[in-house]
């Protein structure tokens, strides 16, 4: 999760995006997975006050709010330079606008998906987390996502929320730049999801049950 809470100089606010914590973070433990929260800070990492709100809570928001356990793993998350990626199964990152100022330029990050690629453990990011994989590299050298199918919040949907101008960077054009081929869904806000090897990209909040589900049978 990210820790970072404001969009740009815009003056709001922002962090993680509920929903994608929420329902995979159901998904995964009713599976019977054990769910460590991490963030780059360490301690409470903050979510986007829009998503706390209608029309954007679901059944699993409105449930996790009531959750003492859940509300405490997002308050004292684990700082990520205590994580060892090699003691998971696979690593999930939830969107929102927060992460393209902390995760997506956090070195620590940029490794630890590299390595968890490299050794065919599944990476599953959605929404805006994709933006993380800008400066990913194979084992080459070379951009991971070059010649590789991805998706991720679009341009056309920043645009829709009018808030393209406030962002460091558009994930779709930096990952098209590398030599992605970007998926998106035929019309903005519906679920896609993209699995290409151990990586599995989705497009915006409506993907996260979808994305929980084939995390899940690829660890299955």
């Amino acid at each position: 999760m990210s820790s970072h809470a404001d969009l740009g100089v815009s003056g709001k606010k922002t962090g993680t995006w509920f929903e994608e914590v929420a329902t995979p973070y159901y998904a995964f433990t009713e599976a019977g997975f054990q769910v460590v929260f991490a963030s780059p800070r360490g301690g409470e990492a903050p979510i986007d006050h829009l998503s706390l709100r209608a029309p954007f809570t679901t059944a699993n928001t409105d449930r996790f709010l009531d959750d003492a356990a859940g509300m405490r793993a997002i308050r004292e998350t684990t700082a990520l330079a205590a994580v060892d990626h090699g003691d998971f199964d696979a690593l999930f990152f939830p969107g929102g606008y927060g992460l393209l100022w902390d995760l997506a330029a956090d070195s620590r990050v940029i490794r630890m998906v590299e390595h968890a690629l490299a050794a065919d453990t599944p990476v599953a990011m959605v929404c805006h987390a994709p933006g993380i994989l800008r400066d990913v590299k194979a084992p080459n050298g070379k951009p991971y996502v070059a010649g590789r199918t991805v998706t991720g919040f679009s341009n056309t949907e920043d645009d829709e929320l009018d808030l393209s101008r406030h962002l460091l960077f558009s994930l779709e054009d930096d990952l098209t730049l590398r030599g992605a081929d970007f998926s998106r869904a035929a019309a903005n806000w519906q679920p896609h999801v993209v699995q290409d090897g151990p990586l599995i990209t989705g497009q915006n909040p409506a993907s996260a049950p979808v994305i929980a589900k084939t995390l899940l049978a690829r660890l299955a």
